[in-house]
């Protein structure tokens, strides 16, 4: 099984040793899995085409090491506990055998219906153990899957379905998401009328029963498809840089960007994370509370817990649901051991009061950990003495769709700790602090740009479709460096603290969001002529979104309009990403170039409006007293 780190002086020496050989550091990790054949070459890589192949010609199939390898030594151990949303619904276990059989049934369906090697299969579906499975299904028989979160709208669905140039959609009937139940195949419906010619069937999990028509031949019921298939189905041989997934991420300009990832490379990287920065021991409950919508959710919830024989549990419904104190209750009845979560959630528990966290037994918990974004050091401590009553260490984990696991983060209870700093980086992870212009910052107490200087196993290789897209935006900016896109602080003991973007993109509640994206749903409105977001500090969200809109006359209710903008963005992106704030201006602060004044912006919705800097070289200064004023007015 993947080698475990056991104390932070090992730490030190391990790391060393993965920076001065990262190929031979990596190939030990590799050689913990199980191979059809062995790779010819541990690495080759530049930055500058980019062009990263790991344990390149290395034949796998991902599910084997998931599931199969597991069944002589845990086949009866619970694999996936599933917590539904309502309290009162009986919780479902999976053993790795039953996971195992169901992984097979699955993926005999999908090849029943015509999808095969390379594939890509779309899933929009809520938490329930039904999604992991689908995506271990298409890992089988190496279909590629690009899972879309749940909340997303017909349009942001139909554009993530054209551009993969899905095959097959599969998606629940219903959401049971707190006391609502959400129509969510009627999101697909619409999306299939928006040029989604290259779906041959829609999938559908019959997750509450209600009642649900099929427009056309096209739809099925998952049921249907998968009772009567064979528990047994050969795993398809890939090769390690074969496209295990596609995950679409926000990016500073408007059209989401598939991120791709492989599937020897990340096999490797995200069970090796998982073991160390969670300190995992067989007979642990394991419990994210991700959704597997996102990136968190494939490496942490599904991949690197089932790649290390864990059991994880995936949960269905909100912390809110039916109390402030779920996530407690359901901690004390599965005694969970390690708990990972987001800032985001952490605030909005706290704005409850304490008296939800009161009155349950959380000694179970060993590690807690952090996810999304920077915890601040008021949620830090709150957490750390309310949750982990002073004896549970927080890991405050570092990365990104496009790292694929976890870079930056304490391995357990073995490293320092220091509330809002994410800490060291992982053994093989090489990180480095620029300026501006790509000069490396030295030493520490210094503060400045994080990039990565040397590629690791679970990268993202390409955006899909559009090779020239992921050399811009992540590899031109620093020649022969990854640009994370994030400013960080080095302090004096080498501990790394994520400042947060230095680019157009806004983390609202952990979820990234290009303010370019948001913008174009704004302007849809036919009376918006031109519009700019920015991010400002949010108490529970950490960002929210605040939105300067030039309007083409008067708009009579300005209550109203703002609520016909809200709708527009829902259906344009989805409700995740409404602004905040809505300020109608007459103008924009540019320069003579026509280039909008963002920091002036960020400036006034963040409530700063005593120092804006030199505003006289402006197209138009005046425009900035009047924001500033409306803004105060607000």
């Amino acid at each position: 099984m993947t080698l475990q780190i056991k104390s932070f002086d090992e730490y030190k020496d391990v790391y060393k040793r993965s920076v001065e050989d990262p190929e031979g550091f990596w190939a030990e990790q590799a050689s913990t899995f199980t191979w059809r054949r062995k790779w010819d070459k541990t690495l080759e890589w530049n930055f500058r085409e980019p062009n990263v192949k790991w344990f390149a010609g290395g034949k796998l199939n991902i599910t084997e090491n998931c599931l199969d390898r597991h069944l002589d030594t845990r086949g009866g151990q619970v694999a996936i506990l599933f917590e539904p949303n309502r309290p009162e619904a009986p919780v479902q276990k999976y053993t790795y055998k039953e996971l195992h059989a169901a992984v097979c049934k699955t993926a005999n369906a999908l090849k029943a219906n015509g999808v095969g090697k390379g594939d890509r299969v779309c899933f929009y579906m809520p938490m329930v153990p039904e999604l992991a499975i689908g995506v271990l299904a298409c890992a089988r028989i190496g279909a590629v899957h690009s899972v879309v979160f749940a909340g997303f709208s017909a349009q942001a669905l139909a554009d993530r379905i054209i551009d993969a140039q899905c095959k097959m959609v599969i998606c629940s009937d219903y959401n049971d998401r707190g006391a609502k139940s959400i129509p969510v195949k009627e999101v697909v419906d619409q999306a299939m009328n928006m040029g989604c010619e290259s779906v041959e069937t829609v999938l559908v999990h019959k997750n509450t029963g209600g009642p649900a028509d099929m427009p056309d031949a096209r739809y099925k019921w998952w049921h249907d498809e998968v009772d009567g298939q064979s528990a047994i189905c050969e795993a398809e041989e890939m090769d390690a840089e074969d496209m295990l997934f596609i995950l679409y991420t926000s990016g500073s300009t408007g059209k989401p960007k598939g991120v791709v990832h492989t599937c020897g490379g990340f096999m490797v990287y995200t069970a090796y994370s998982f073991k160390n920065v969670f300190q995992y021991q067989d007979g642990d409950i394991y419990w994210c509370t991700a959704d597997i919508g996102w990136i968190t959710g494939h490496s942490y919830i599904v991949y690197g817990p089932l790649l290390a024989g864990a059991t994880t549990l995936m949960f269905e419904g909100v912390p809110t649901y039916p109390d402030a104190g779920r996530f407690w209750a359901v901690c004390e009845k599965h005694k969970v051991n390690q708990f990972y979560t987001a800032p985001t959630a952490i605030r909005a528990l706290m704005a409850q009061g304490d008296k939800w966290t009161e009155g349950y037994d959380l000694s179970s918990i060993k590690v807690l950990g952090s996810v999304g974004e920077p915890i601040n050091e008021e949620a830090w401590e709150w957490y750390y003495h309310r949750i982990g009553k002073g004896n549970a260490p927080i890991v405050d984990t570092w990365w990104q769709t496009e790292t694929g696991g976890i870079l930056i983060s304490g391995l357990g209870g073995l490293s320092p700790m220091k509330p809002a700093h994410a800490g060291y980086p992982l053994p093989g992870i090489q990180p480095c602090l620029v300026d501006s212009n790509g000069a490396l910052l030295e030493g520490n107490d210094v503060e400045g740009l994080l990039c990565m200087k040397f590629p690791w196993p679970s990268m993202l290789r390409t955006t899909y479709g559009d090779h020239e897209r992921c050399r811009q935006t992540y590899f031109a900016a620093f020649q022969d460096m990854y640009f994370t896109g994030d400013g960080a602080r080095r302090d004096k003991n080498g501990m790394y603290r994520i400042i947060g973007r230095v680019d157009d993109v806004i983390n609202v509640s952990g979820h990234r969001m290009g303010t370019a994206e948001v913008e174009n749903a704004i302007n849809e409105h036919p009376k918006v002529i031109e519009s700019a977001v920015v991010g400002y500090p949010h108490e529970i969200k950490g960002q929210g979104i605040y939105a300067y809109v030039i309007v083409s006359g008067p708009v009579g209710d300005e209550e109203a309009f703002r609520k016909e903008i809200l709708a527009v963005v829902t259906k344009e992106i989805g409700p995740i990403a409404k602004p905040d704030k809505i300020q109608i201006v007459s103008g924009l602060p540019k320069t003579r170039s026509g280039k909008i004044m963002r920091r002036i912006l960020r400036k006034v919705a963040s409530g700063d409006t005593s120092n804006l800097g030199d505003v006289s070289t402006l197209l138009n200064p005046e425009v900035v007293d009047e924001i500033k004023t409306g803004a105060l007015a607000d």
